[in-house]
């Protein structure tokens, strides 16, 4: 009986396959056949000697630091460029960022949404536990987002707006705009704006400056930041000192960068003897410590301890309450001759 339930189970398995074989006695051989075969085994052959040889390969992978910008100048597109220079004496031409013809000033609304980001920092500034309030926050998607200029202009274009992300290398460097756009050549490079020196005026709004991965809920020093100058010579400079973050919650996973920055600004006038170029200058350098945040949440041994310690604190104090209170009622009514404790007397 064993036996045929087994040989019937063997025959529904090879019912159910799906890749059924031909027997030998139908399969007839050919000289066309046999050389396709040689060919295509020859093939994966070589082919896997290749990928063996490509697997022993090596290469060198250098990290790049990641910087992320949206800042407005009060000049034309064309009149101002953008580039960075490294320790190194390495030259970045910024092509990944985008030149957009903007009215400087903002609307209303822009304008209210900068003030209450100015407040934010002030407040960070005071209080540095809520900064822990909007990463978590805002992983959960509650904090509001930032109001994105639009790209209807309400007159002519008087700045041109700057945006975008790149990378350069990790070391200390310089990122730069000025007037005229970067030539490159062998040994350096050059802004030709040297002619258009009437045209320049170096007022700028950063509406977002940081580095790495963009982390949501985050606030930067630089973000709202607003510089305005009726002066044709002026350089402003912002040197900061970044701090590599790793950033852990049950949301994000994210390997970014804070920083802190320290601001000058100062006219040129080679006459007075206060020489230099003018333009805006991000001089930027890494600190070798690196910050860890991460996401605690209470184990669940721990929550069932202070839970039954909640519960049993509650029965135990109400018990406590309970006879205490009967026992003051008691001394009371005995002290004043009241008649909770008299004996009732029966009719009969």
């Amino acid at each position: 009986m064993r036996r045929l339930n087994r040989k019937r189970a063997l025959s529904l398995v090879k019912e159910l396959d799906a890749f059924p074989k031909v027997p030998e006695s139908y399969v007839e051989t050919s000289a066309f056949g046999g050389a396709v075969s040689l060919i295509v085994f020859a093939s994966m052959a070589f082919l896997t000697i290749l990928e063996f040889f490509v697997y022993q390969d090596t290469w060198m992978k250098y990290d790049k630091l990641r910087i992320n910008i949206d800042i407005t100048v009060a000049m034309d597109c064309q009149m101002v460029g953008a580039d960075v220079l490294d320790r190194a004496n390495t030259m970045v031409s910024l092509t990944e960022l985008k030149y957009e013809p903007v009215n400087f000033e903002l609307n209303p609304q822009q304008r209210l949404w900068q003030k209450t980001l100015l407040q934010s920092q002030s407040k960070l500034g005071e209080e540095q536990s809520l900064q822990h309030v909007l990463f978590r926050d805002e992983v959960k998607g509650i904090l509001f987002h930032p109001i994105l200029r639009s790209d209807s202009l309400s007159g002519p274009p008087d700045a041109c707006r700057i945006l975008g992300h790149f990378y350069v290398n990790k070391v200390e460097g310089n990122l730069h705009f000025t007037l005229g756009k970067a030539i490159h050549y062998s040994g350096g490079h050059v802004h030709f704006g040297s002619l258009f020196t009437n045209v320049q005026n170096f007022s700028h709004r950063i509406d977002h400056l940081s580095f790495g991965e963009v982390v949501p809920g985050r606030i930067n020093p630089l973000d709202a930041t607003e510089k305005v100058t009726l002066e044709r010579e002026q350089q402003f400079q912002y040197f900061v000192t970044i701090v590599p973050t790793k950033l852990r919650t049950s949301e994000l996973s994210i390997d970014t960068h804070q920083y802190s920055v320290t601001e000058q600004e100062r006219v040129i006038n080679h006459t007075s003897g206060s020489h230099g170029a003018s333009g805006i200058f991000v001089k930027y350098k890494l600190n070798p410590l690196m910050v860890r945040v991460t996401e605690e949440h209470m184990p669940v041994g721990k929550f069932l301890v202070r839970l039954s310690g909640i519960i049993g604190g509650i029965f135990s104090t109400s018990d406590f309450l309970h006879r205490l209170v009967g026992l003051f009622v008691d001394i009371v009514c005995c002290r004043f001759n009241l008649g909770a404790l008299r004996p009732r007397q029966v009719l009969s």
